[in-house]
């Protein structure tokens, strides 16, 4: 793994996702950002697979890895739970995993 590649792909990932997420809590108090984020971050991890091991570095491990988000999107379940949003959480829960591993899927299928 090539160390430059996955910081420079950080560096960028972090404060895009940072900035998606506020643009789109000004107009939801709905995880629509993070739910956003982890999908295209997943087509991206999907498209990238198959590339050459800097491709790889630099968008899945570097840029993905920093820009989705597990602890946030947990955060949120809890946060669903603790305000008793139950069908919201099992939305987004569902749609999560439903529409991360489409996405995962279909860059990899652009990929081939």
């Amino acid at each position: 793994m090539n160390t430059l590649y996955v910081i420079l792909g950080a560096a960028v990932g972090a404060p895009a996702r940072f900035a998606i997420d506020q643009y789109f809590r000004k107009f939801t108090d709905r995880p629509l950002g993070t739910f956003l984020v982890n999908v295209f971050g997943s087509f991206l991890i999907g498209l990238t697979f198959s590339k050459s091991e800097k491709v790889y570095d630099l968008v899945a491990v570097g840029f993905a890895g920093a820009f989705t988000t597990w602890s946030t999107f947990m955060l949120d379940i809890y946060l669903g739970f603790e305000l008793k949003r139950y069908k919201a959480v099992a939305l987004n829960l569902s749609a999560s995993l439903v529409f991360g591993l489409l996405a995962a899927w279909i860059g990899i299928q652009l990929a081939s």
